[in-house]
């Protein structure tokens, strides 16, 4: 059995290994961390103090970020030429895929122009130069589309594996901030990205230069998103897990009550079997039904309430068809889910009954299954 040498500091307490307590975010394992929290907060719960920042400076500068990044944004508009049309026509023709690639600040902007393309329509994804030159460049077939983004256009990661993708002879579009450079001269299209200085005051850090290149990714992506017809459903389609997915894709008989869960009760039903029945499904109103199913009406905890402050009604003898709502608002199985909230905010109810075509009821649903359902 191998020894083990343990450094203890005096006056602090070690908990031992089979402590349910022992955790890596325990306090005995991060001291002073509860001192450093209420620092911070103090700071954030305050005015700027400390004595080596100033707020006019701070705002200042944020300004001047703001509108050096607008300026060259403004500048892509003159941009907008036969180039960016002969690079949508390959993007929109491509039977393959756009293969995005880029270093550093570049790769960022890369990878977040393939996602934008891949969501809107138009097949994409990211390859990292560097890994290109080590195998990855089996990823690309001689049917896709090569987007390559380099600001300086002479990044060396990039200007290695060219030659094997020209050699493929697949098309090749480049975004530079340099029309002269090595990689705009091999590029089949070149998209200019150039800007006159970054935002950084020391003219180094990818600012303005990366604004520009995504918001040209974007221009490329939305003219083929509107150029492909894509609709919200079609987006809703890649985000099946989206708050706009599940908008768009859940329908109403996704998240409706059916079967013996519809709350429901005849014609001649007295109002305590509308109550009890009311109390079993937990719906909070129940359905009036012919002797074929057919809707004729529905009552609800609001026409109960209406009910018990109406003296000249007598509860134990009115029929539940006297104090029904006839001709409720109802909704279609085949319909969304989000159709049934905006059904429900336009008339202030809260729940809704799904009938058929032939107005029987199928199934029904409330807010609480909207929510759980997370479509509101």
């Amino acid at each position: 059995m191998g020894l083990r040498m343990v450094l203890k500091i005096p006056g602090r307490r070690y908990p031992q290994r089979d402590d349910p307590a022992v955790s890596l975010l325990h306090p005995a394992f991060l001291p002073g961390c509860h001192v450093m929290n209420a620092r911070l907060q103090s700071i954030a719960d305050q005015p700027l103090s400390n004595p080596l920042l100033d707020a006019a400076a701070l705002k200042g500068s944020a300004v001047n970020v703001i509108e050096i990044e607008a300026r060259a944004i403004a500048a892509l508009r003159s941009r907008i030429d036969d180039n960016f049309l002969r690079a949508c026509q390959l993007m929109f023709d491509c039977p393959g895929r756009v293969v995005v690639s880029g270093m550093g600040k570049s790769g960022h902007i890369a990878r977040k122009i393939a996602a934008t393309l891949a969501s809107t329509g138009t097949p994409a994804f990211f390859v990292h130069p560097g890994e290109a030159s080590h195998g990855d460049l089996g990823m690309i077939t001689h049917k896709d589309v090569v987007l390559a983004l380099s600001n300086s256009g002479e990044t060396d990661e990039l200007l290695t594996i060219l030659p094997v993708i020209k050699r493929q002879g697949i098309p090749l579009l480049a975004m530079t901030g340099n029309p002269a450079s090595s990689l705009a001269a091999m590029s089949d299209v070149h998209l200019d990205v150039s800007v006159p200085a970054e935002a950084c005051p020391l003219n180094l850090a990818p600012t303005a230069s990366t604004t520009a290149a995504l918001v040209m990714g974007d221009a490329l992506a939305i003219a083929l998103l509107e150029a492909r017809g894509f609709t919200d459903e079609d987006f809703a389609r890649s985000h099946p897990a989206g708050s706009l997915g599940r908008r768009l894709l859940l329908h109403i008989a996704d998240v409706m009550h059916a079967g013996e869960a519809v709350p429901r009760i005849g014609a001649k039903a007295s109002l305590s079997e509308a109550l009890m029945e009311m109390t079993r499904k937990g719906l909070g109103m129940t359905a009036i039904v012919d002797d074929a199913g057919g809707l004729l009406g529905v009552f609800t905890d609001g026409d109960l309430r209406r009910a018990v402050d109406n003296q000249t009604i007598d509860l134990r003898t009115t029929p539940v068809t006297a104090l029904m709502t006839a001709q409720p608002k109802t909704i279609g199985a085949d319909k969304l889910a989000v159709e049934a909230a905006r059904l429900m905010e336009a008339h202030k109810i809260h729940a809704l009954l799904v009938v058929n075509a032939d107005n029987r009821v199928v199934g029904a649903l409330n807010i609480h299954d909207l929510l759980r359902a997370r479509v509101v």
